[in-house]
């Protein structure tokens, strides 16, 4: 089990799988802290990674991630449980995945307007 990365909160949770580099993925592996974009709706988010289960994950594997959004009010309402996403670095498409649960969401995005006003 890994440390909490970076004290971020856990606003979703996912099951990602990692495109192998045949299918246009990394060759290397993806930790903890890790800060791909999560791609719905058309357009790109950052979204740092935490891999609770895995020091690692490496391409061809599929693995439980809590996601943080740097910007968490952009997504109430539109992030929901068994909605499907993409994991970008810029352009390029490395990971599929799919939301299994919402967790510290609302939470995070009235922290983030209560920090912005």
């Amino acid at each position: 089990m890994c440390k909490r990365a970076m004290n971020l909160p856990r606003d979703i949770e996912a099951e990602i799988y990692f495109l192998k580099p045949s299918e246009g993925g990394r060759s290397t592996p993806a930790f903890s802290g890790y800060r791909p974009q999560f791609f719905y709706g058309g357009r790109d988010w950052d979204a740092p990674h935490e891999y609770p289960d895995n020091e690692k994950v490496n391409p061809g594997e599929t693995a439980r991630a809590y996601l943080a959004f740097l910007s968490p009010q952009e997504h109430l309402g539109k992030v929901f449980v068994g909605m499907e996403f993409l994991v970008r670095e810029g352009t390029r498409t490395v990971g599929r995945g799919k939301v299994t649960k919402i967790l510290e969401l609302e939470q995070s995005a009235a922290r983030h307007a209560k920090n912005n006003t």
